[in-house]
């Protein structure tokens, strides 16, 4: 859970756990899943996205995981201690509002738009303003295993991902 900063200083949690990185994240995650099907991206998805990229543990687990082996060789990563993975849905309950505030940036700043009759994600991708826009060192792992999530994602049902991520929508 984000803490707020004290006294106008800003400690490592706000740093990692900002509306905007969040943002970023989805988008990148919604560019993998794009990237593999035309289907539209549920919104419920979204929310387990961020509990496991902003884990040490988890997203370590997606990034040493090969893009074509898929979730479940992700989640068999967790056979002896299952710990990290059980906890992904208690941090989607706890990180839901930031989940929600990136949602909101991304929409605000054009890197997705949400069809809210349906209350389907659809995620378009707007090409950099600049040639290529650094990318913090810091972001890099998780644009990556964000990216990797979606592509996963793309690949299963709703209630495929919720039975092997051990999580409830």
């Amino acid at each position: 859970m984000a803490r707020k900063a004290v006294m106008g200083s800003i400690n490592e949690v706000d740093v990692v756990q900002n509306p905007a990185m969040g943002a970023y994240a989805l988008w990148q995650f919604g560019l993998g899943y794009q990237a593999e099907t035309v289907e539209p991206l549920r919104v419920p998805l979204m929310f387990i996205v961020l509990p496991i990229l902003l884990n040490s543990r988890t997203l370590k687990a997606v990034i040493s995981t090969q893009r074509g082996s898929g979730l479940a060789l992700f989640v068999a990563k967790f056979s002896q201690d299952s710990e990290d993975l059980l906890g992904i849905h208690s941090r989607a309950l706890i990180l839901r509002m930031l989940t929600l505030r990136s949602v909101g940036f991304a929409v605000n700043a054009g890197l997705m738009r949400l069809d809210y009759q349906r209350a389907i994600a659809e995620f378009h991708a707007l090409p950099p303003k600049s040639k290529n826009p650094p990318v913090p060192e810091r972001l890099r792992a998780i644009a990556s295993g964000a990216e990797k999530l979606g592509c996963w994602f793309s690949r299963m049902n709703i209630s495929q991902i919720a039975t092997t991520l051990r999580v409830e929508f």
